[in-house]
């Protein structure tokens, strides 16, 4: 199967240089890709006197990872798209599992590898980690990853299963059923958007795997801080907005209305703790997301179904009941 590796770039010198090697040495299988969100560093330049196999495609504007995405696989053929953030160091034979599954179960649309921590590999890394699923309030966890708790990895998820949804830090998927679901959600900018397009695939019919055999290292954060009150804004915004989208008909008022509850009591232990910026951003998510209900509730598939959740409430097996570990 024509498979391309497309690696999503803005002003990324540093991370090219320490991760690209690795991509290039172990996919032979593939052709490589640098999907450039027109940077002002000397990223191009450097993949080009380097690397050249490797080639680029320059969008025209920074458009996030979902619109940046969405413009540069326009330009790009192949039966397989592999997403690969820039922070994402591979392993060899890492293609392999993920070609064989694919090609042995025409049903499976996207896969996820396993996804260890890059500082610390013997640990799960937090997007992603084992595959990753939903409460029934739509908070997104992982196996080997509940909240801020990151497992150790002793082979406890070293298997080949269906998943909910898979994270974008490594994200293989069909061209094909890419371009079905009309790409990424260009409104969300960054952040849920490989949730919300997991969704739409799940309302679909199609079905999500994990796949242990495949295993990369990922930094995470390298590009957007998990204290930026920015990554607060577009969590909190993204996640009431895939809600809207996805949730079937009986749920959607009534878990929303939960959402905006807990929101709020997120937004006041932010008081609490003295990150009034955060705060803010809870408030300015959800202006935003009220400016956007009519266009995105048009989005809406005439299906959703009603089995999208694992769990009742991880908030409340979470905090309350300290269970720290994903339930099989």
């Amino acid at each position: 199967m024509k498979i391309a590796v497309v690696i999503l770039n803005w002003n990324g010198t540093k991370l090219l240089e320490q991760f690209l090697p690795s991509v290039v040495a172990f996919s032979p299988e593939a052709d490589i890709y640098v999907a450039d969100n027109a940077s002002t560093d000397d990223s191009l330049a450097f993949v080009k006197a380097n690397f050249p196999t490797v080639k680029i495609v320059v969008n025209e504007s920074n458009f996030g990872f979902a619109q940046g995405y969405n413009e540069a696989l326009k330009h790009i053929d192949a039966e397989i798209y592999a997403l690969v953030n820039s922070d994402i160091e591979v392993t060899e034979n890492w293609l392999k599992p993920i070609l064989e599954t694919f090609e042995n179960e025409p049903k499976t649309a996207i896969i996820q590898p396993k996804i260890l921590d890059f500082k610390q590999k013997e640990y799960f890394e937090y997007a992603g980690a084992a595959g990753g699923f939903l409460d029934k309030y739509g908070y997104p966890y992982c196996r080997g990853r509940v909240f801020e708790t990151l497992e150790k990895d002793h082979g406890q998820y070293d298997d080949n299963r269906e998943i909910f949804w898979a994270s974008g830090a490594c994200f293989f998927i069909r061209s094909s059923v890419y371009k079905e679901l009309k790409g990424f959600d260009a409104d969300f900018f960054a952040h849920q958007e490989e949730i919300d397009l997991c969704w739409r695939a799940f309302n679909k019919g199609h079905i999500i795997k994990y796949n242990a055999l495949s295993v990369v290292y990922h930094v995470g954060g390298a590009t957007l801080q998990q204290g930026n009150p920015k990554k607060t804004f577009l969590n909190f915004r993204n996640s009431l907005l895939m809600l809207l989208k996805n949730l079937p008909n009986k749920k959607l008022i009534p878990v929303i209305f939960c959402r905006l509850i807990l929101d709020g009591i997120a937004g006041i232990q932010f008081l609490f703790q003295g990150k009034f910026k955060h705060l803010l951003a809870i408030l300015k998510a959800h202006f935003s997301f009220y400016s956007l209900v009519t266009e995105h509730y048009k989005k809406r598939d005439t299906f959703q179904s009603t089995k999208y959740y694992k769990t009742k409430s991880i908030v409340f097996q979470y905090y309350v009941k300290a269970g720290t570990i994903f339930e099989k």
